[in-house]
């Protein structure tokens, strides 16, 4: 029997196997799907999240990044009334060199833009060569029910019928739609701000020019977005009101009458598949009961605008691995997971409510021109109301389409080459600008820092520029994740010397602190020497804790105390820290 059953092999449920099976804890994962889904949901994978692929398997990282194309093909963001027609203006990610390179030395890796169809085979075929993981697909989660010793998940097999599969922890990563949270009869707290339809195609566009990552697209015919893919792919998304309109219940045949509007009629296309989907800002009432958990999507859900869903989901993973390892390997009790909510809720509420700023903030752009996604997202709670189902499926279907077609209207202000039409598309490109926050979030990428009974917390405030969202500023703030640089040796990231099930001791100082530290304390003692000789100092100063202080790193990299005081100095706090976290355990959840 596998320690671990998860439901669901999206991202999260993929990275939170992989990460178990380094400690060589057997899971179980269970995918309703038998194929990967060919519809692309996510297509921004920042950073941090190749930094947890990479603490699975540095040759799956390597490999997943690969999939993304050179920033530069992705670095630009237009706004158009029309596809043909000149942009109203733009923003270039690319634009500010000293930024870049700032950023680009954050990490190893680089916020990257691949779709989900490309990602998830990739995951999908690395659980399958794992000996640690049974993958079972077509399987569909009836129930969950708590046992003694742990859960065991009910499900209808497409291989083998009906099915009991038991384990000591049941992991719920099993989206949106969660059937485990169902079963559990966790609800989710929270606004539906839009229902949206999408298409996936294949078209050759911005054939003469620069191809961008995201258009959104404003006209009289279409409003919504379009995103790029590889191989002349593309995604586009509108809003709409009702189940009962065409998009909802023949999306085909609306896209194929849409398509031609927007790309252009004598540009040929070709339709890979089709969908709809509820935004919502919404985060579970607990993430929790028993030896159930739940992550991803399953507990919380963002809008797209900003990248934060799927990527939230492999940080919960990341989260959760060392300490369920930590649990089953009998180096701590299960009350340690009592720490797995309260360091992730505040996160993931903070990249919620960043997501909906980013949302409705773009109603900025079109001021005047739009009704915007505030409104929208009140239509959309009124077509929600139970009257409206008692109403006739032509009226409402009606009224939707007429309710939709108003609110683009007003956007033909912005054509022709009079002076007012004119003076409106230099107000559009005047606000454009302010958009920077929805893509290029590096400050909540990185600086997402946790707080609690691990962490020994400090009366300072976290560094951080301005609101913490565009820059990031490394730091060795307890809650934070410890800053990447490169070491001697074979130049190493601090990344890579992160013990697995022990904490980590970064010190410019290493000799001194091994002969201090205990040999009973859980405790690997790490130099930080730069790769580069003259980059010795910008080491010291990044870490922040002098030429003789220390740094205390759990499994997942994230500091938990440090201090400026040498080893003779400190070592009797360090082992109270240790050894108080420890204690804490069995009362709150607390050590690995």
């Amino acid at each position: 029997m596998a320690e671990v059953t998860i439901v669901g092999a999206g991202a999260t449920g993929c990275t939170l196997a992989l990460l178990l099976s380094r400690y060589g804890i057997a899971s179980t994962v269970l995918e309703r799907r038998t194929d990967p889904l060919n519809h692309p949901a996510a297509h921004v994978i920042n950073a941090r999240s190749q930094e947890i692929w990479h603490h699975a398997s540095p040759a799956l990282a390597e490999q997943l990044s690969a999939l993304a194309p050179p920033a530069e093909k992705v670095s630009v963001i237009r706004w158009f009334t029309d596809l043909s027609s000149d942009p109203l203006g733009d923003i270039d990610l690319l634009a500010f060199p000293e930024q870049v390179e700032r950023v680009q030395s954050h990490s190893r890796y680089l916020i990257s833009h691949i779709g989900q169809h490309q990602l998830m085979p990739v995951l999908w075929d690395a659980l399958e060569a794992d000996p640690h993981v049974e993958f079972r697909r077509g399987v569909n989660v009836r129930d969950v029910t708590m046992t003694p010793s742990g859960a065991t998940v009910h499900a209808t097999d497409l291989r083998s019928g009906t099915a009991e599969i038991s384990s000591r922890f049941v992991v719920g990563a099993d989206g949106a739609n969660s059937p485990v949270r169902a079963a559990l009869g966790i609800a989710m707290r929270g606004p539906v701000l839009a229902n949206m339809g999408s298409v996936f195609f294949n078209a050759e566009l911005f054939t003469n020019g620069t191809r961008p990552l995201l258009s959104w697209i404003y006209s009289p015919a279409f409003c919504g977005v379009l995103i790029a893919h590889a191989d002349d792919d593309y995604v586009l998304m509108t809003p709409f009101l009702s189940d009962h309109q065409e998009i909802a219940r023949d999306g085909r045949a609306f896209w194929a009458r849409t398509l031609p509007q927007v790309i252009g009629k004598h540009v040929p296309f070709r339709i890979h598949s089709t969908g709809t989907w509820t935004m919502t800002s919404q985060t579970a009432e607990t993430f929790a009961k028993g030896n159930v958990i739940l992550a991803g999507d399953a507990a919380h859900r963002f809008p797209h605008t900003g990248g934060f869903g799927l990527n939230s989901g492999v940080q919960d993973a990341h989260n959760l691995a060392w300490k369920l390892a930590a649990i089953i390997e009998d180096r701590a009790p299960a009350t340690l997971l009592h720490s797995y909510e309260s360091e992730r809720r505040p996160v993931v509420e903070r990249f919620a409510e960043q997501s909906v700023d980013n949302h409705f903030r773009l109603d900025e752009v079109m001021a005047g021109l739009a009704p915007g996604n505030r409104a929208l997202a009140r239509v959309t709670h009124a077509f929600a109301q139970p009257v409206v189902d008692r109403l006739p499926a032509r009226i409402v279907r009606q009224v939707a389409d007429a309710l939709m077609n108003l609110a683009m209207r007003p956007t033909a202000k912005l054509l022709g080459d009079n002076a007012s039409a004119r003076g409106r598309r230099a107000a559009v490109k005047s606000r454009i600008p302010a958009q920077l926050q929805h893509f290029a979030s590096t400050g909540l990428e990185f600086g997402y820092a946790y707080s609690g009974t691990l962490i020994r917390t400090e009366p300072t405030p976290q560094p951080m520029n301005d609101d913490g969202v565009v820059d990031y500023v490394p730091t060795t703030w307890p809650g934070a994740r410890v800053p990447h640089a490169w070491l001697a040796g074979d130049a190493v990231s601090t990344h890579d010397l992160l013990d697995l099930r022990d904490y980590t001791l970064f010190t410019p100082d290493p000799q001194a602190w091994r002969t201090a530290v205990a040999p009973t304390m859980p405790v690997t003692v790490a130099g930080l020497e730069a790769a580069i000789a003259s980059d010795r100092q910008q080491v010291f100063d990044l870490f922040a804790v002098g030429e003789h202080g220390a740094v205390l790193v759990r499994p997942d990299g994230h500091v938990v105390w440090r201090t400026t005081a040498d080893a003779t100095s400190a070592a009797a706090e360090l082992e109270r820290t240790v050894s108080g976290f420890a204690s804490s355990t069995a009362k709150e959840g607390a050590a690995p």
